[in-house]
């Protein structure tokens, strides 16, 4: 079986005859059996002069103006003029490209231009009259601020990319923009800023993406995360998703490259490190000592995510650890059932619930809710199923999971957290410790794009890491972060200047 891309096709020249035309439209397209594919023929000046669209990519008004248009030629124009010239100059729209092949031809109008062809030229215009199905700017249920702008990406690139222009007007602000997929032909865009951004990285991502031959990406990012970084069976995320434009924007600044993917509402920043997935918007929309005392909290959820059961369960298997005064910690109730059996079925239940959550429709997750904390939970405590402790510190531990901003990463610690529950319950204090250094071992060793993964705590860079420990006020930040190896690292002027 041979895989049949568009580079080893043959680039058919535009033919003059329209007929022509028409018929490898029936043939490739689908012309006359696909209802939305549209055509529109016109004659001019005793010649034709073809439209094809696809209904419900264009907008229907730009359309009907541009035929309008054309059709007023017969009464300006006389007969020895030249046709292909008129056409040209009548197309009133901003973005008219000419057109040399069929395939362009094809992927032009399966993209949502029209496509405009004249009888007796060998070339034909793409004019983007585009107007993508979709829905408006809204604040991201993911990454929700108290004060902060709610508008956040949507599955149109064209959107995506303006709400970024409309915060960094910079002329040095790059898109670059090609199509992934044999038969999908998505955009992709690539976005940097020119005299920021490294350009081995941007030449890495480059290459990358257009090294990619498959049929199509219906999952849009992250199939291309996934030909990009080939992350096998690691579960912590190697690159960001931010559904909010300024988050992306802000990226910029610092030097990261952002992917854009159309008919998707989160974007791609590269490279990242452990601690990007940490930060949240809401911390730079207060004042440095809130932003900090917020990032201090959040860090204690996500270390309680991650310790609290497997040492919990330590604590349970070996009493003779804790200190006198801490001897109530435990379990105070016997059950037939093991602790560490009472610990995975409670978690795996705190996944069914979230799994149903988002599977329940909005006006039923309420009662699905009180169903499952104040029957579920409360009949499996009475009928000797878990212990009220194990519920007490599982749900910490899952308040701790929603603490994390990356939904990624709270889904990541909490596969390592079951890994040292198993552990510790085989091993016990030599499973938590040798558990803990592997997980440890494993994050410092990580890669993300050439990028160690716990950076500037491994290796240690003691700016970055105070950077990370404290939210700094915006003067106080003259330099940006050296792991992107930004081209300019100053986002300021030093002091003294």
């Amino acid at each position: 079986m041979v895989f049949v891309t568009r580079e080893n096709q043959t680039a058919w020249p535009i033919p003059e005859s329209l007929q022509e035309i028409e018929h490898y439209m029936k043939q490739r397209v689908g012309l006359g059996v696909s209802f939305d594919f549209g055509v529109r023929k016109l004659k001019i000046l005793r010649k034709d002069v073809h439209f094809y669209w696809i209904t419900g990519l264009c907008d229907t008004q730009f359309i009907i103006e541009t035929v309008e248009e054309l059709v007023r030629i017969n009464d300006h124009e006389k007969l020895s003029a030249d046709l292909f010239k008129i056409v040209e100059n009548r197309l009133v729209n901003q973005s008219v490209s000419p057109i040399k092949t069929l395939d362009e031809m094809v992927t032009q109008v399966l993209s949502g231009l029209i496509v405009v062809v004249v009888e007796g030229a060998d070339t034909a215009f793409a004019v983007d009259v585009r107007s993508y199905p979709g829905r408006s700017p809204q604040e991201p249920d993911t990454e929700k601020v108290v004060r902060g702008s709610r508008d956040g990406f949507v599955e149109n690139i064209v959107i995506n990319t303006a709400l970024t222009r409309r915060r960094i007007r910079d002329e040095r602000l790059r898109f670059e923009i090609l199509k992934v997929g044999e038969r999908s032909r998505t955009d992709i865009a690539i976005g940097y800023i020119n005299d920021i951004a490294d350009p081995d990285l941007v030449n890495i991502l480059r290459k990358e993406l257009k090294s990619i031959k498959i049929d199509g990406i219906p999952m849009a990012d992250k199939t291309i995360e996934e030909f990009i970084l080939k992350q096998g069976f690691n579960p912590y995320p190697l690159v960001r998703y931010t559904e909010r434009a300024d988050v992306a924007a802000a990226h910029l600044l610092e030097g990261h490259v952002v992917i854009y993917v159309d008919t998707s509402p989160s974007v791609i920043i590269a490279p990242t490190t452990y601690f990007h997935h940490v930060q949240h918007a809401e911390e730079f929309r207060e004042a440095p000592i809130m932003g900090t005392f917020m990032r201090w909290s959040r860090f204690l959820g996500i270390i309680t995510s991650i310790i609290l059961l497997p040492l919990w369960l330590l604590f349970v298997l070996e009493p003779s650890l804790l200190p006198d005064k801490l001897s109530f910690i435990g379990p105070n109730e016997q059950t037939n059932i093991p602790i560490v059996v009472q610990i995975l079925l409670a978690d795996f239940g705190l996944e069914f619930l979230k799994i149903a959550a988002i599977h329940t429709p909005t006006p039923l997750s309420t009662a699905m809710g009180l169903i499952a904390a104040v029957l579920i939970g409360q009949i499996a405590i009475e009928v000797g199923l878990f212990v009220s402790e194990v519920i007490l510190y599982v749900a910490i531990a899952g308040i701790g999971s929603f603490t994390t901003p990356s939904y990624e990463l709270s889904v990541a610690n909490k596969m390592g957290r079951m890994t040292l529950v198993i552990l510790v319950a085989i091993f016990h204090t030599p499973g938590f410790v040798i558990g803990s250094t592997l997980l440890f071992i494993h994050l410092v060793t990580t890669r993300a794009l050439n990028t160690p993964y716990f950076w500037p705590f491994l290796p240690f860079e003691p700016k970055g890491f105070l950077q990370i420990i404290f939210r700094r006020a915006v003067p106080g930040s003259i330099l940006r972060p050296s792991i992107v190896h930004p081209r300019n690292r100053y986002r300021q002027p030093p002091k003294g200047e």
